[in-house]
């Protein structure tokens, strides 16, 4: 058995040496109704570098966020990704999104975008393929809060949309 144990570590620290290399691509989308505002409210976390790295690929090389001199651009660029990314439908009627703006906490960007004039929820289905199209590992955690109703799901480049029901 001693030897064993030994012979054991050795195959199994080098696979954690490498499980520091891996890196992870995820996005947390929370979604709330407001019915007093009559507004789906949403706020989308990404990580800054994976958001840079596909506005830079997509529409402009000289965008860097979280610096003080970023491009003015970059907001239109995020707005308008986001709209193009990020899909709802409401009582099975597509919804127009506003983009309202973004803040940086440390490694993430939040990204604030509106639904308003939503006067009460039956269904709401969601698309979100943020990062899709540049990162084939990306997963998008949508958590939920319509009509006093929790709800949690992931979705992935096979499986980009979920839908709701409320009787």
């Amino acid at each position: 058995m001693k030897f064993n144990r030994p012979f054991l570590l050795l195959l199994i620290l080098p696979l954690l040496a490498f499980t520091g290399l891996h890196k992870y691509y995820i996005s947390v989308t929370q979604v709330e109704y407001v019915e007093e505002q009559k507004s789906v409210q949403i706020i989308t976390r990404i990580f800054i570098d994976d958001f840079e790295k596909l506005l830079q690929e997509r529409y402009d090389e000289s965008i860097i966020l979280a610096v003080d001199d970023e491009l003015k651009i970059a907001n239109t660029y995020i707005g308008q990704y986001l709209r193009e990314k990020i899909k709802i439908k409401i009582n099975g009627e597509a919804v127009n999104l506003t983009f309202i703006g973004k803040e940086y906490d440390g490694d993430i960007v939040r990204c604030y975008i509106e639904a308003p004039g939503v006067e009460h929820i039956k269904s709401f289905e969601i698309t979100n393929e943020v990062l899709f199209d540049i990162f084939e590992e990306q997963q998008n955690i949508v958590k939920t809060k319509i009509n006093s109703k929790q709800k949690s799901f992931i979705l992935t480049t096979g499986k980009a949309k979920a839908l709701l029901k409320f009787i």
